[in-house]
């Protein structure tokens, strides 16, 4: 790949390879398949919170749109700045994740095979709208998607989405930057091994239910499309349109909270880059309110319950990585759950 470029994966020894291991393993994938791909290129996902200016990355991703929407509802919530542990606002944040979550599932997927109404998820109206079902003393339960008309006749995903995934931020020395989450899904992708590297298992981000009740699921299996993802690059922008923190993290399906999270640490709660990485984690997926085991006190745990929640404590080995300005230029942080560092050249 190195010194062929992409064309090594379209079209070299390396395609008919893969295809070959593929159908070893009973798999249709075929060295047409993998001659005929092409990357698309789309537009970044945009929107306001507070004062800064936060982009993420578009559908198939929900990155982008998700994280925008949470934190357009906390702003809609009347969220005050401050610390984000306490109980009101784990509430709140919760809260707002079982709203972007049950919209993910409803109407989320790759936008070449089903309209995704972008626009509308993001419209203030709406976000004002669904910020109303948010009551400050007790949990709503299972939340329903948002009404849109034309999108209603669609029925809700159920992948798997597994945990399997990594992240890098970059600036360099010429204020360039860059946010990369990839991944093979699943700790050893496939468990098919090609030319020294794995191949991945992203089919587990397509819903297994391809309908229900006779409607159509947006994120089913359909040939050539690309899975649905919580994948949430993010970068954030002062009033001033200056590049301000550049951060992402892997973690599966929770990576939205995650990154939400941490930009509310940070924009909100005004805490220092490895405090707001080191934050112990809460988010809720449209189900159980998840609270990092180990990390949460049993009194927040006791308050959550009383509003309503059902609270699971889990391990949430997120992988945040982390550039912000600062007074001295820039600063980088990785998250202290796995073995990432930061660095300077």
């Amino acid at each position: 790949i190195a010194s062929g470029g992409a064309s090594a994966l379209h079209g070299g020894v390396l395609t008919d390879r893969i295809a070959a291991a593929a159908g070893q393993r009973g798999g249709a994938l075929t060295a047409k398949d993998l001659r005929d791909y092409r990357p698309r290129q789309r537009d970044a996902v945009c929107g306001p919170y507070r004062r800064w200016r936060i982009c993420g990355v578009p559908p198939p991703s929900s990155g982008g749109i998700g994280v925008l929407q949470l934190l357009g509802l906390l702003e809609r919530t009347g969220l005050p700045s401050g610390d984000p542990s306490t109980a009101d606002a784990v509430h709140l944040f919760s809260e707002a994740g079982r709203l972007i979550y049950a919209d993910r599932a409803r109407y989320l997927a790759d936008p070449d095979f089903v309209p995704v109404p972008q626009r509308a998820l993001l419209e203030s109206r709406y976000l004002t709208q669904r910020a109303r079902l948010i009551d400050p003393l007790r949990s709503m339960g299972i939340a329903a998607p948002g009404e849109l008309a034309a999108h209603n006749a669609q029925a809700d995903d159920d992948a798997p989405e597994l945990p399997a995934t990594t992240h890098v931020s970059i600036v360099d020395r010429a204020g360039n930057a860059v946010a990369l989450t990839s991944s093979i899904e699943s700790a050893f992708g496939s468990r098919i091994q090609v030319g020294g590297f794995l191949l991945n298992n992203q089919l587990t981000d397509i819903s297994v239910t391809a309908e229900r009740d006779g409607k159509p699921v947006a994120n089913r299996l359909e040939p050539g499309k690309r899975p649905l993802s919580s994948m949430a690059p993010t970068f954030v922008f002062d009033t001033n349109g200056r590049l301000h923190a550049v951060l992402g993290s892997p973690g599966g399906s929770r990576i939205l909270n995650y990154v939400a999270r941490t930009l509310v640490a940070l924009l909100d709660g005004r805490q220092e880059p490895a405090a707001a990485l080191a934050l112990p984690h809460v988010g809720n997926r449209n189900g159980a309110t998840e609270v990092e085991r180990g990390r949460i006190s049993a009194a927040l745990v006791l308050e959550l319950e009383r509003r309503g929640h059902s609270v699971q404590p889990v391990d949430m080995t997120s992988g945040l990585h982390l550039i912000m300005r600062n007074a001295n230029g820039w600063v980088g942080v990785a998250d202290p759950r796995r073995e990432g560092t930061a660095g300077c050249e």
